[in-house]
């Protein structure tokens, strides 16, 4: 498979590569141009968390799920770029649901992303 070399020194695969589902969600972050998230680490992500500085998108941490989705509202207002939060599972989601329907009514671009545990 030939890849090419890019600017940032990314190699980029020219054909069809197999990804793990936590690779595939980072690349594809990174293909959409997210650089800033919101969060808060947890077992339901955790294989993203190793691959998320190195493909150039920084997690900044909050000590709750709520918190995090009012950074990435303000982030969102301030910078014109959708705010990305993720969060684990359960609880970790409905404590956002406070900041994306504040985001929703304000037509604030937010992104939200629950980890599922596996069954």
């Amino acid at each position: 498979m030939a890849a090419k070399e890019t600017s940032s020194a990314r190699t980029i695969p020219s054909g069809p590569t197999r990804m793990t589902p936590s690779e595939a969600f980072v690349e594809t972050l990174v293909a959409n141009g997210v650089t800033d998230m919101f969060g808060i680490m947890g077992s339901a992500f955790m294989d993203a968390m190793d691959i998320f500085a190195p493909a150039g998108i920084r997690l900044i941490p909050v000590v709750h799920e709520q918190g995090a989705g009012h950074m990435a509202d303000g982030y969102a207002r301030a910078t014109g770029k959708p705010g990305v939060v993720i969060v684990t599972s359960g609880p970790g989601a409905t404590n956002t649901v406070t900041a994306l329907g504040t985001a929703y009514m304000d037509s604030i671009p937010m992104i939200v992303f629950s980890g599922q545990v596996r069954t």
